[in-house]
């Protein structure tokens, strides 16, 4: 089949696709709105996903797939708009998934972020964290507050990403962006290198191993206001995944160190979004808010995670929110089905419980 990879990034431009699958033995399939379905009928052969793997990577990315199994990166189609690539080996054959990377930043009330979150961006120091599965658009909110602060503030910050997605102009603060990789060899060394940097704000991609989640914490001690991603979903599954990533002899210490330093958890997850004809247009976001309070600081440091959810319910003065009082109003709203709603939900009954003592039954 003779096909191009540049023809397949037009067409997933042209589809409002979030993500373009290569994979020998099926046609192109394309993410739209959350659902996968193929572009056309004429499945691609090992040949053609090779070619296509070869034709969007260089010679080095091509090398490092033999030798490591894959490869990511970063790909630019002519109009400017970029994807973030992975290029991998499964069967012995090549395959690849491309992500579109939104070229226009949302602005935070589109993404549908609470006011609340909006103040923690001018804090001096302190550990904010974005989590959630694979997709479920933490890039695109982490990249919205850095946009605030670059415009509001006159700070420096330091971007370490893998790849980089979004690229910041620098505006009221100064803003350097590096990649693992070109730039630096692994996230632990970037934070390590960038406190030499006169940073105010750090914003790691990916927390994911213990040398970058100490380097995280300590960043956030020592003054300095970091971002960083997670895929957990829930704050307290959060702080119990940090926890958990340190020897046994480390823990109690670590929990001290994130009572003091953690200054929110901000989970989300994305769902098809309703329009007015119930029909699915798009996607909407849904979040639970965390914020750093005396008695959540104490949960944390006295090893009592599993009373976070109390504190989130309880705690709408200080701005946070549940998952299930998220999405009961996107559902309330029109904007979620009754399905998502209930498989979405972290405590199904009780969200029927609300929806019938709201109702009156």
């Amino acid at each position: 089949m003779d096909i191009h990879i540049q023809e397949l990034l037009q067409a997933t431009i042209d589809e409002g696709g979030s993500d373009l699958h290569i994979r020998a033995y099926m046609p192109p399939e394309l993410r739209v709105h959350g659902e996968l379905f193929p572009l056309g009928d004429d499945a691609l052969t090992e040949e053609d996903s090779y070619n296509l793997c070869k034709e969007m990577s260089t010679d080095e990315q091509m090398a490092e797939v033999e030798r490591n199994g894959g490869a990511d990166f970063a790909l630019a189609h002519p109009d400017g708009t970029r994807f973030r690539v992975s290029v991998f080996k499964e069967r012995k054959r090549y395959g690849a998934v491309l992500r579109q990377i939104p070229s226009t930043l949302l602005s935070l009330d589109q993404i549908g972020i609470p006011p609340v979150v909006k103040e923690l961006l001018y804090k001096p120091r302190g550990l904010i964290l974005v989590t959630g599965p694979t997709g479920s658009g933490k890039s695109t909110t982490l990249a919205s507050m850095i946009d605030v602060i670059n415009r509001e503030r006159g700070v420096h910050i330091i971007t370490i990403e893998d790849p980089i997605e979004f690229y910041h102009t620098s505006k009221k603060s100064i803003v350097t962006q590096r990649e693992i990789g070109p730039d630096v060899p692994s996230f632990a060394e970037a934070i390590r290198r960038a406190l030499r940097q006169d940073p105010d704000v750090i914003l790691v991609g990916e927390m994911r191993d213990l040398e970058t989640i100490a380097a995280a914490i300590t960043a956030a001690e020592t003054g300095h206001l970091v971002f960083g991603t997670l895929h957990t979903t829930g704050s307290a599954e959060t702080v119990d995944r940090i926890v958990d990533a340190f020897p046994t002899n480390q823990q109690e210490q670590v929990r001290t160190q994130l009572a003091a330093g953690l200054q929110a958890v901000i989970s989300q997850i994305l769902l098809p979004k309703l329009d007015e004809n119930g029909e699915v247009h798009g996607r909407i976001a849904a979040f639970e808010i965390m914020t750093s309070t005396d008695a959540i600081r104490s949960r944390i440091r006295d090893n009592k995670t599993n009373m976070i959810k109390s504190d989130l319910q309880t705690g709408a003065k200080f701005g946070m929110m549940t998952l299930d009082a998220c999405l009961l109003k996107h559902y309330k709203d029109g904007y979620i089905s009754y399905e998502e709603l209930i498989t979405k939900s972290q405590d199904p009954d009780s969200v029927v419980q609300k929806l019938k003592e709201d109702m009156g039954e």
